[in-house]
């Protein structure tokens, strides 16, 4: 099913359809994983201002609906942030993965738990040192941080990157590590840990024969992909650049498509 190797765009979701049909087959429960931004709501250049698409919550809640679905969120926002912006699934994972609400229990990474004091520290640096910069906006979300980069002139972009490595490499060492995702640098605990480790942990209470899947848009979905593939079914949000997930679809509309069919039809083909 992964057309990013040979094509730009991905075919119709609707020919995909057979060879979802037949993974689906498979198992008996679904658990359906999604990001937020860029997945369920659309980018916006202001994340404060970030909602879901109605129709991609409306599908969202019907799939949630059925006995046989799990549904999750999966988000780079802080969970009380993503939490407070939809209320459908019934487990939330915030900070890539680094903090998992469910079955009424909250579970932190004990080790970005012991440096969320030396990340508040370099929030605060930035917040002080690129306050010159136009409209560069620092996001402490206490276990990872931010720099916010949609906003700021191209032509200052190389100066944030360039000082936002320098600042967490000087005061926290090997102890954080800065990535990159779209038009944002992300800072958190240097460990083995992401995304797709939260999606196997959320799959290994439910039955063994459970399907996953994921959808999401940006580099740090990566891990979650290749977490539920083969066996289940990751899907891509854009055609900007190849993927270990087996699907790809344009936009945040595609993805009520595809959890609109999810909900009428794919579950129909459970065991």
């Amino acid at each position: 099913m992964n057309t990013s190797q040979t094509d730009p765009l991905p075919r119709p979701l609707e020919d995909d359809h057979p060879a979802l049909k037949s993974t689906l087959e498979g198992g008996s429960h679904l658990l359906a994983c999604l990001d937020f931004d860029g997945t369920l709501a659309p980018i916006v250049e202001n994340p404060d201002e970030a909602t879901p698409l109605t129709k991609a919550e409306q599908a969202l809640e019907g799939l949630a609906a059925d006995p046989a679905v799990t549904t999750a969120i999966v988000s780079g926002r802080a969970l009380a942030d993503v939490r407070g912006r939809i209320d459908t699934p019934s487990i939330y994972a915030g900070n890539h993965g680094l903090e998992l609400a469910r079955n009424g229990s909250l579970a932190v990474h004990p080790i970005a738990r012991k440096r969320a004091d030396r990340l508040d520290t370099v929030c605060a640096v930035l917040e002080t040192v690129l306050e010159p910069v136009p409209n560069v906006r620092i996001e402490n979300k206490r276990l990872t941080g931010t720099v916010h980069l949609r906003s700021v002139p191209a032509a200052s972009r190389p100066v944030v990157r360039r000082t936002t490595r320098e600042i967490v490499e000087w005061i926290a060492g090997d102890d954080l590590e800065l990535s990159s995702g779209k038009c944002i640098l992300e800072i958190g605990p240097s460990i083995q840990w992401g995304k797709g480790d939260a999606v196997e942990l959320i799959a290994a209470d439910l039955p063994r024969d459970t399907i996953p899947v994921y959808v999401g848009d940006d580099v740090t979905d990566e891990s979650a992909f290749r977490a539920v593939e083969p066996e289940g079914i990751g899907v891509r949000v854009g055609t900007d650049r190849s993927t270990d997930a087996s699907v790809q679809v344009r936009s945040p509309e595609d993805v009520t498509a595809f959890l609109r069919w999810l909900g009428s039809d794919g579950v129909d083909h459970l065991e």
